[in-house]
């Protein structure tokens, strides 16, 4: 999908003039000055900066996602098992997964 460029005005170079001007603005300005004229954001503000800030990381599984276990499993069958999972296109975690979740229908 192709960006459409907003009509934005040529760049143009500051004045000495405007330099000076914003310049002597920051200088006048205090950090109690600044508060001073600020106001807590609103709630749909806050939610958009919770939003941004919150950690990347990688997406959720499952509906409620997932927990770490430590689990005891034959050497031999760990090697089976990482081989075929290997030659499947998936990780060890993937593999194990599917397998409860067969063992578990297969119950049902």
């Amino acid at each position: 999908m192709p960006n459409k460029k907003k009509d934005v005005a040529p760049k143009r170079r500051l004045t000495s003039a405007e330099c000076q001007e914003m310049y002597d603005q920051i200088e006048r300005s205090t950090p109690q000055k600044r508060r001073a004229q600020s106001r807590p954001p609103t709630r749909a503000e806050q939610a958009m900066f919770d939003r941004i800030v919150r950690k990347m990381g990688r997406p959720r599984l499952g509906k409620n996602g997932t927990r770490q276990v430590s689990i005891t499993v034959e050497i031999d069958l760990l090697t089976q098992a990482d081989a075929f999972a290997r030659a499947a296109g998936m990780n060890r975690s993937e593999m194990i997964s599917r397998g409860l979740r067969r063992v578990l229908e297969d119950a049902a």
